[in-house]
């Protein structure tokens, strides 16, 4: 298993209980034009009394009168989803918000320092329940197959040997495809995603299009489509709007226990705390002369603090010996003085240039924590073809034994080149470079014969792409640049 999933079905709901003093009375989120009001969601409370998603408000409100309404916000949603970003970040440097209502991280490289994943596990469900966001969690090979086990059940995990029988028996309708693709599928007498793996590629290809083929590919782990990886804020800035006017420091502590404990979360992915932030208490306009303006409480620590019932306690005696000059409506935590994104384990890389670790030395820490199968050297190969001109040796390169360096390879070259090539999905924009032509591989029965362009793609990205010497055929990918 290399990554993770967590699905946040019930995300804007949570971000409203979550500020509420009584999460436990029937709440409903509505949306829509004022004449033509629906619930977008309800709470356990409000579903045991008949309401459910979809529902008017005029029938809800005959149904049980007196439920509380909140306004669904979808911007305060994905604001939650960035901070379980930022907060997933202390467990891996890979983490993509690309799919909706979910978030992917990369988790095998985490193992040696979070335990195995049923350890990882457990981890995640206590402080996601600790934040207080629910969820669904599954593991598995590709972060495709992740996404798609979270749609069936919870706590789901399978390694290559038995992904593919498990997503065999997933329904269509629970694979992630899209719904107008789903519908023609079942028409034709599909319900199971291995019936439609069973199909052959080009009348599905003719039928619904490329795109299928690369969802279905990217389940398997045979494609492997790039994601986008979240890089945190340099600024921690949230709000809670009260939806009542607060006139003393006391109404303000439930709000600012939830936004010191989101900070909190947001530290847990940087290597240390945070020495100063400040509050901002925003105010009502009482009359069309009188506006006050927000008022400013700098809380400033002796040490750097990333604790959250720390931050909560300092930020309190600060708060509870300011002086409101008007009602408080609003909430507003902000911190910029943040902490670097480096190792927790400062003596990995150790920043003191007069402490700099030799080569051999830093190379047998990385080996005791990644293990001996995962650092090697690598050695240049006298061979004309990609796939060939470099591999992996135990131990250091030839090169740091003494030997020759090889000589450079001829620019360009990507920085990741693909284990498999694939076609080429993405529009051509422009052709920055190229044709290059290799012909090579004749002697051992394996010859290539291709033309290679540096590509940029409709999208920015930047490809190293082949076709036939000579030839005019669509393109392959062999390899990205960053």
């Amino acid at each position: 298993m290399r990554w993770a999933c967590l699905l946040l079905p019930q995300l804007a709901m949570d971000v409203v209980l979550r500020q509420h003093p009584d999460p436990d009375r029937p709440l409903v989120l509505v949306e829509g034009p004022h004449a033509r009001r629906r619930l977008h969601s309800v709470n356990a409370a409000a579903r045991a009394l008949g309401l459910r998603p979809g529902l008017s408000l005029v029938a809800a409100q005959a149904i049980a009168d007196g439920v509380q309404t909140a306004e669904f916000d979808p911007q305060a949603a994905e604001r939650a989803r960035q901070l379980l970003a930022a907060w997933a970040y202390r467990y891996s440097s890979q983490v993509s918000a690309d799919f909706a209502h979910a978030l992917v991280l990369e988790i095998a490289g985490s193992r040696r320092l979070f335990g195995a994943w049923p350890q990882l596990r457990q981890r995640l469900n206590a402080e996601l329940a600790e934040l207080g966001f629910r969820h669904r969690m599954a593991a598995a090979p590709n972060p495709f197959a992740a996404r798609a086990l979270t749609n069936v059940g919870d706590g789901l995990f399978f390694d290559d040997d038995l992904l593919l029988p498990a997503l065999a028996k997933l329904p269509i309708e629970r694979s992630g495809l899209d719904p107008a693709t789903v519908q023609a599928l079942q028409r034709m007498g599909l319900r199971k995603l291995g019936a439609v793996f069973s199909l052959p590629r080009a009348p599905l290809a003719r039928r619904f299009g490329p795109d299928l083929l690369l969802r279905l590919d990217a389940l398997r782990g045979a494609a492997e489509p790039p994601l986008s990886f979240y890089q945190p804020p340099d600024a921690f800035d949230a709000r809670i709007e009260l939806g009542h006017e607060a006139e003393s420091s006391q109404a303000l502590l439930f709000p600012l226990r939830r936004l010191t404990a989101d900070l909190a979360a947001y530290l847990s992915g940087r290597d240390g705390g945070v020495a100063r932030f400040k509050l901002l208490l925003e105010h009502e306009r009482h009359s069309h002369r009188e506006q006050h303006p927000p008022s400013e409480i700098a809380v400033g620590l002796l040490a750097p603090e990333r604790e959250a019932a720390m931050l909560f306690e300092l930020a309190r005696g600060r708060l509870q010996h300011a002086q409101l000059p008007a009602p408080v409506v609003a909430l507003r935590l902000l911190a910029e003085e943040l902490p670097p994104f480096v190792p927790a384990a400062r003596d990995l890389f150790d920043p003191r240039p007069q402490q700099a670790l030799p080569w051999v030395q830093l190379r047998e820490r990385l080996r005791a924590r990644l293990g001996d199968e995962r650092v090697h050297g690598l050695a240049a190969h006298a061979d004309h073809r990609p796939e060939r001109a470099w591999q992996a040796v135990l131990g250091d390169a030839p090169a740091a034994r003494g030997k020759a360096p090889p000589p450079a390879q001829p620019p360009p070259r990507p920085g990741w080149l693909l284990a498999e090539p694939e076609p080429l999905r993405d529009a051509v924009a422009r052709i920055l470079a190229g044709p290059e032509r290799i012909e090579s591989g004749w002697w051992d029965q394996d010859e290539v014969r291709r033309d290679y362009y540096l590509v940029e793609t409709a999208r920015g990205q930047r490809a190293w792409a082949y076709r036939d010497a000579g030839g005019d055929g669509a393109l392959t990918v062999h390899g990205w640049f960053a």
